[in-house]
């Protein structure tokens, strides 16, 4: 599966932005995707997934209650929508994919840049 993310940019702190993944060569009813973030000198880190069903979420504790994670298939895309935006969101944001039931990420999208400026 190919994963491509897009929608970051520049945002104030308390706004908000919508990340996309838009994914291709194959449905994701076997998948699940997770969106991860790397801040400038810090490693990456895991931010929030979603089953293929949409009927599973999880997210990092310091997202909790701000970000939203859903999945249209019929738009083969996975969106995180992303309130109350504080400047330690900064990061390039990237989506990932794996097979259900397995730990490893094995398709990655290139990273967008997200800035959230005090």
């Amino acid at each position: 599966v190919q994963l491509q993310a897009s929608g970051g940019g520049l945002a104030q702190a308390g706004g908000s932005l919508r990340l996309s993944c838009t994914y291709s060569g194959r449905t994701l009813s076997t998948y699940g995707v997770g969106w991860f973030r790397r801040a400038p000198g810090k490693e990456r880190e895991f931010v929030a997934g979603v089953a293929s069903s949409g009927s599973s979420t999880n997210y990092a504790d310091s997202v909790k209650g701000r970000f939203t994670v859903s999945i249209d298939n019929a738009k083969n895309t996975v969106y995180l929508q992303m309130n109350n935006l504080k400047p330690e969101d900064t990061a390039v944001y990237y989506c990932a994919a794996r097979r259900t039931g397995t730990l490893a990420w094995t398709s990655w999208g290139q990273g967008t840049l997200v800035t959230v400026s005090s």
